[in-house]
């Protein structure tokens, strides 16, 4: 079996294309049923595999910043048109809560089979706490329509609070999401409607549940064309959980996963490569990925400010495997041990990443607030870096609302001069 040769550029230039932070996705043609912005956003989420859904809003949302970050044309309001009205996406698990492809629904099919079962600990529990609200459940959304958790009267003596201490009933309305019972219609602001799937669903949707080997393929294809060079394990942690903790999510094994890419190789669907300086890791691409590699080509004055949980770096490890950066999201440790700040945006320029930024939109004052810039230790290209980097932070205070910015800290303290 042939094992390509990258440099780290050539791997790093492949990961950014097909992370569309470089590059554009290819629109389809002749669709005309759906503007070119519906289409372009919903190539990019098509493209990317999932975009995560998260809670954290001192800045816009992660799910918008991460299609905002690969056009800055982007409004929230595509995203809930895609969802609701054009029903290009849905949402459901991947590696975490995500929107996914609509036409990529089959291949959730096997994790909602697994809800009616469960086996981990953490799901049995919810199972048994919320079941006997299964039924009326059920028959109120069929009476009523679409319908929030707010819609349902609180079960006596308890209290709506967060993951760990939801109401039974809220638990229910999320279990029968799972369970492929139920699916999320709308979003208003955050808040979730639910309704009968068969409502939600469009009829031409392909529902038949994939085979073993389909879903391994799938994953396969997914992960490589999204992340462009990978490691078998960073291909199995793509569109699962990282952690056991939810057994039921986890549809495919490693053995498995392992014997389809060498299928996938033996008939030159992908390849297998190494990249210069790490010839321990075996890595696969897709064949057609190699043909783009043009690193005198690359996006050299382009800056992208990055959510954590922006699809290139929500691996932690493979960021600093293939971007020598070490990246940590702080919001969830102690405030006396964050290093940088409490949500912190990563800054890549010329392919790499020179800094991090910890941001707070205020809503009140229409203000963008940097708290703490800290530049890489051996970044010196100020002055080339500043004009571009004013540019996408105008962008990016636009995109969070606000016409405003302040900057607080910076390090070192003389690239202070240079931003102001």
């Amino acid at each position: 079996m042939i094992i390509h040769q990258l440099s780290k550029a050539e791997a790093v230039d492949i990961v950014l294309k097909t992370q569309l932070l470089n590059t554009k996705p290819k629109i389809g043609s002749g669709n005309n049923k759906f503007s070119a912005d519906k289409l372009l956003f919903s190539e990019i989420i098509d493209k990317l595999g999932y975009i995560q859904i998260d809670t954290i809003s001192v800045i816009n949302r992660a799910h918008h910043h991460v299609l905002w970050s690969r056009d800055c044309n982007y409004k929230e309001k595509h995203l809930h048109d895609l969802q609701t009205k054009d029903k290009l996406v849905f949402e459901y698990w991947t590696h975490a809560m995500s929107y996914i492809p609509i036409k990529d629904y089959r291949f959730s099919l096997h994790r909602m089979k697994n809800f009616y079962t469960p086996k981990s600990q953490w799901l049995k529990c919810r199972y048994e706490q919320s079941k006997k609200y299964f039924t009326p459940v059920l028959e109120k959304i069929k009476d009523e329509g679409m319908l929030s958790s707010g819609s349902f009267e609180n079960a006596e003596g308890h209290k709506a609070g967060n993951w760990w201490q939801w109401k039974p009933i809220k638990t229910a309305l999320e279990y029968l999401f799972w369970r492929g019972d139920l699916m999320v219609a709308e979003r208003r602001g955050f808040q979730k409607y639910y309704d009968l799937t068969e409502r939600v669903l469009p009829d031409n949707i392909d529902t038949t549940l994939p085979s073993e080997k389909e879903l391994n393929r799938f994953f396969i294809l997914k992960a490589l064309s999204s992340m462009g060079v990978a490691t078998e394990k960073e291909i199995q942690k793509f569109m699962q959980p990282g952690k056991n903790i939810i057994s039921d999510l986890q549809v495919t094994d490693r053995k498995t996963t392992q014997k389809t890419i060498n299928e996938m190789c033996e008939n030159g669907e992908s390849v297998q490569v190494v990249i210069e300086g790490d010839k321990k890791s075996i890595n696969f691409s897709l064949s057609n990925s190699l043909k783009i590699v043009d690193t005198k080509k690359s996006f050299v004055d382009k800056i992208h400010i990055i959510s954590p949980f922006d699809n290139l770096i929500i691996q932690r490890d493979r960021t600093k495997r293939l971007f020598d950066f070490e990246y940590t999201i702080e919001c969830y440790v102690p405030e006396s041990k964050r290093k940088y700040g409490y949500f912190v945006l990563p800054i890549i320029w010329n392919n790499k990443f020179v800094a991090r930024i910890d941001c707070k939109a205020d809503r009140k004052s229409r203000t963008l607030l940097i708290k703490n810039i800290v530049f890489e230790k051996k970044f010196k290209e100020f002055e080339n870096f500043v004009p571009h980097f004013n540019k996408q932070l105008k962008n990016f205070s636009e995109f969070n609302n606000c016409d405003k910015i302040m900057l607080d800290k910076c390090t070192p303290s003389k690239a202070k001069r240079f931003l102001q």
